[in-house]
C-alpha cells in the first residue's frame, strides 16, 4: 500500500477519543459510515462559542450577538464553498439529512407530485430516501418505482434510463455512495438523463460529501443533502442544497420565528432565502463547530482522502478475500466504491460478530444498516460493515483482520 497522500500519523493525534481503550484493547474505529470521530478543532469551537459568545443570532444588535451570527454564517459560506454552490442563499441547515429530504418531500413535492405521477428511486436507498416518498405518494395516490440492482452492487442502468423516459416521471431521488455496499452511482450521467426529460434529481449525499469531491454545479443537481456528523462535525447538522430559482418557488416547511420579516394579525411576510427555511432558533453551537470541521476537511485536501479511503479499502478487501468462509458485497473494484465493506462470515451472525470484534477493541456495524429494501434484494437479514476514514491506518486493518480469523476458529469456520 502507497503511503503519503494523508499524514494519518499525524491526524490521529487530533483525535482524543482514538487514544481510550475498549476491553483493555486499543480502540480500532471501523463504524465511520453511521458518524465520525470529531477532532480537537471541533471541540473546542464549540466549547469557545459557550464560554465567549453564547448569543442568538439574526436578532439582537450587541456585540455577542452579532459575534455569533458572524460564525454561524461563515460556516454556511464554507458549505457552499465545499460543494461549489453559486450562493449562499442555496444553503439550509436542517437537523440532519433525514430532515432535509422531508423539507423536499413536504415543499417541493406537496406542489408539484399529483395522482398517477411516479418518483423514482433506487434498492440502494437508505430508508431516509425511502419513507418520505412513500408517504407523498400515499397522500397524492403516485407511484413509487425503483431501479434495480445487480449481485455485484451495480445500478441497472438501462432500467433506470427507460424509467426517466416515462412521461409520468416527475422526480429521481438517488444516492450518490450505497451506506451499504460502496457503490459509487454514475450521479452525473443520471443528473443528465433525468434533465434531458424535465426531471429534477434530489442526491444524497451523506456517504459521498465527507469522502470525496462534490460539485453541485458540475452534477447540476437540483437538491443535495448531507450530515455534519459524518464528516468531523457534530450531531444534530444537516444541510439541504436547492437550486435558487427552485427554493424561491417553495413555501416554509416550519413556521414561527426567524423565517419571517413581519407578522401582523392576519398576515405574515416571509424572510428572505435561506431564512425562509430556518425557523426557530438553530443550533448555533454546533453549525459553529461543522465550520472547523470543514476547515480540518478542506485543510487535508478531499482529492487526498478519497485516494486514502481507495487505498485502506483496497487493502482491507484484499485481506479479506483470503479469509475462509468470508462473503464479501457490492463492488470489488475500489475506484467505483467508497470506503465501505459489507460482508458475512460463515453463518456467524453479524451481532454475535460484533460483539467478538468488541472485545478485540475494533468497533463496526452489523445489522439491516437502515437499508432493508437492499437487504431484502440481496436475501439477507443483515450483515456486518467496516466503514473508513481519515484517522484509520493499515495497522487497524490488520488488527481487524486477525480478529476476524479468531472468530472464524471460534466457531470452527
Amino acid at each position: 500500500m502507497q503511503r503519503g497522500a494523508l499524514n494519518v500519523n499525524r491526524i490521529r493525534k487530533d483525535f482524543p477519543i482514538l487514544c481510550r481503550k475498549i476491553k483493555d484493547r486499543p480502540l480500532v474505529y471501523f463504524d465511520n459510515a453511521a458518524t465520525t470521530q470529531k477532532p480537537l478543532s471541533v471541540i473546542d469551537a464549540i466549547r469557545d462559542y459557550y464560554m465567549n459568545y453564547n448569543s442568538n443570532i439574526h436578532r439582537a444588535v450587541h456585540q455577542m450577538a452579532e459575534e455569533a451570527t458572524q460564525a454561524y454564517e461563515t460556516t454556511r459560506q464554507k458549505v457552499a464553498n465545499l460543494i461549489n454552490s453559486p450562493s449562499t442563499d442555496e444553503i439550509i441547515f436542517t437537523r440532519n439529512a433525514t430532515e432535509a429530504i422531508n423539507l423536499v418531500s413536504h415543499t417541493w413535492g406537496h406542489d408539484n407530485i399529483r395522482k398517477n405521477d411516479r418518483i423514482l428511486i433506487t434498492e440502494l436507498e437508505h430508508h431516509s430516501n425511502i419513507v418520505p416518498w412513500q408517504i407523498l405518494c400515499k397522500q397524492s395516490r403516485a407511484s413509487l418505482d425503483y431501479v434495480d440492482v445487480d449481485k455485484g452492487g451495480y445500478l441497472d442502468m438501462d432500467q433506470c434510463e427507460k424509467a426517466l423516459h416515462n412521461k409520468n416521471t416527475k422526480l429521481i431521488s438517488i444516492s450518490e455512495v450505497s451506506n451499504v455496499l460502496g457503490t459509487i452511482v454514475p450521479i452525473k450521467k443520471i443528473v443528465k438523463m433525468a434533465h434531458d426529460q424535465n426531471i429534477p434529481v434530489l442526491v444524497d449525499a451523506a456517504q459521498s460529501v465527507p469522502h470525496m469531491p462534490v460539485d453541485v454545479q458540475a452534477l447540476d443537481c437540483d437538491f443535495m443533502v448531507f450530515s455534519a456528523h459524518k464528516m468531523l462535525g457534530p450531531t444534530g447538522v444537516g444541510v439541504l442544497y436547492v437550486k435558487k430559482d427552485i427554493l424561491e418557488k417553495l413555501e416554509p416547511f416550519i413556521s414561527g420565528g426567524d423565517m419571517i420579516k413581519e407578522v401582523h394579525k392576519y398576515d405574515t411576510i416571509y424572510n428572505d432565502l435561506p431564512y425562509k427555511f430556518e425557523a426557530g432558533t438553530p443550533n448555533i453551537a454546533d453549525v459553529i463547530g461543522f465550520s472547523a470541521a470543514i476547515d480540518y476537511l478542506s485543510h487535508l485536501g478531499m482529492d487526498k482522502i478519497r485516494d486514502h479511503e481507495i487505498e485502506l479499502t483496497r487493502y482491507a478487501m484484499d485481506a479479506m478475500k483470503d479469509i475462509k468462509g468470508i462473503t464479501l458485497y457490492g463492488p470489488l473494484d475500489t475506484k467505483n466504491k467508497g470506503g465501505v465493506i459489507s460482508f458475512n462470515l460463515g453463518d456467524i451472525h453479524p451481532h454475535d460478530l460484533a460483539t467478538i470484534l468488541n472485545d478485540h477493541g475494533i468497533a463496526i456495524r452489523s445489522g439491516h444498516h437502515c437499508a432493508q429494501v437492499l437487504m431484502e434484494k440481496f436475501d439477507l437479514s443483515a450483515t456486518s460493515r467496516a466503514s473508513f476514514y481519515i484517522y484509520n491506518t493499515v495497522e487497524e486493518v490488520d488488527i481487524f483482520i486477525n480478529a476476524l480469523n479468531d472468530a472464524r476458529r471460534l466457531f470452527g469456520i
